[in-house]
């Protein structure tokens, strides 16, 4: 339906039925201060003018492609096959956004199913969700789960967790009784367990750790299940997608959810979002699992047929009784990381796997041969580590913006304490040549 503004006549008909002669006699109990000032709007363009101003403004950013580029910290430049964008302009995908009416949504319904389906399997866990908005609110929405799951008030959470998401989950608990606290990180990037140990109490509802966490490291989470559910508290894993195609996943680690960014699945860099949080729980929690859950059932006439399924009715029409207001999803993205996965399959998914892990060790062992940089080169990895520079990371991002490379992310923007450190991440979009530009241009710092 297109938008018709109103007309004048319309205009002040409509005044003259509220009663008064002008918009000015409307808001006059508004003070003057609280109006805002007059708009200084341009006269109006041309549709060719239009399109030479949009161009000129794209043309002041500078993207990853134009770039060559090592930034990670969250979101991640992979390989998309063109297929996987064919897929979601498909007319049939092209249904609504929310899809509350199963027989105009099947196509949709049909791709949530197959995606909870594939990020079951890929996480080790039983029953996945449509998906959220993205790995921050996804993560933040396991915390309550765990909260109103143990009716505790304390979540904990590894300091080596995405700083973003750490401060989504605080934001998300800022005016409720419950609380966050973090345990710290030793100085190899891990995790630090007697600082877990001495914070796991009576109160913690739930523990959350990141596999691989922020700075790139594969945690070793031998015994943690044991120690969190002894303790009777549910255990959340976020991480990189991929690497779980991998290494360990959070079914394997024991988990009870695992929640995350599913950035890498498919979609691009962008401009930050739109993103992908994935969501998939154990058996035991299936009905505290927030947001949307298709299921596959028949139809009158005993064909397949797909609707959602599930659902709590207060998450759409009581929202203050609900236990999540999340009862949305990100449809589009799950439809891109459904094909992704789906054109991948299991074995190209560990491939994928392997080429990252591959790219980031050999750039890690080009950079602890430069004088003067060090590198931890002992622990396991997985596309992205921290390298500590001997001189201010701004002085390599000006030097190398020169010679057009992103150079990574600035650790002590979240870190006070990690001072000249750098995150920098190598996925299998760069080539041998890419990382060994990258390393003589970082040499000469």
């Amino acid at each position: 339906m297109p938008y018709i503004p109103l007309t004048g006549p319309e205009k002040r008909g409509l005044l003259r039925e509220i009663g008064v002669s002008s918009l000015d006699d409307l808001i006059r109990a508004i003070p003057s201060a609280l109006r805002g000032p007059e708009m200084s709007l341009p006269e109006g363009m041309s549709e060719p003018e239009v399109q030479r101003l949009v161009r000129d403004l794209g043309a002041l950013n500078t993207s990853g492609l134009d770039f060559l580029s090592f930034l990670g910290a969250g979101s991640y430049d992979h390989f998309i096959p063109s297929a996987v964008q064919e897929v979601i302009s498909r007319q049939e995908f092209s249904t609504a956004y929310t899809p509350y009416q199963p027989e105009a949504s099947q196509g949709t319904l049909q791709a949530i199913f197959e995606y909870q389906s594939l990020m079951a399997e890929l996480t080790g866990l039983a029953a996945s969700n449509a998906s959220h908005y993205d790995g921050a609110t996804s993560l933040a929405e396991a915390a309550l789960v765990a909260l109103r799951h143990t009716e505790r008030p304390k979540i904990l959470i590894a300091r080596s967790v995405h700083p973003h998401h750490r401060e989504v989950i605080r934001t998300y608990l800022a005016e409720s009784t419950c609380r966050v606290e973090e345990f710290g990180f030793t100085a190899g990037g891990g995790f630090d367990r007697q600082s877990l140990a001495a914070k796991l109490d009576a109160d913690t509802a739930g523990v959350i750790f990141q596999t691989p966490n922020f700075f790139g490291i594969v945690e070793d989470l031998a015994g943690i299940a044991d120690q969190v559910h002894a303790n009777k508290s549910l255990l959340i894993l976020s991480g990189h997608p991929a690497s779980f195609a991998l290494f360990r996943s959070p079914g394997e680690w024991g988990a009870d959810i695992a929640a995350g960014e599913g950035q890498p699945l498919g979609m691009p860099v962008s401009f930050g979002g739109p993103y992908l949080g994935y969501f998939v729980t154990t058996q035991a929690l299936l009905r505290r699992m927030p947001g949307r859950i298709a299921g596959a059932t028949e139809d009158a006439d005993g064909k397949r047929a797909f609707c959602l399924t599930l659902q709590a009715r207060e998450q759409h029409i009581r929202r203050e009784r609900a236990g999540s207001n999340i009862c949305s999803n990100q449809a589009l993205c799950a439809l891109a990381a459904c094909a992704y996965m789906t054109f991948l399959g299991r074995q190209g998914m560990r491939e994928v796997a392997e080429l990252n892990l591959d790219r980031a060790t050999y750039l890690r062992e080009k950079i602890a041969g430069i004088k003067g940089f060090e590198v931890a080169v002992s622990q396991p990895i997985f596309n992205e580590f921290v390298v500590k520079s001997p001189v201010p990371f701004a002085q390599i991002e000006k030097k190398l913006a020169a010679e057009r490379i992103f150079p990574g992310v600035a650790l002590e923007t979240y870190y006070p304490e990690l001072r000249n450190r750098f995150l920098v991440c190598a996925t299998e979009t760069k080539t041998r040549e890419d990382i060994d530009r990258f390393a003589e241009a970082l040499a000469k710092c």
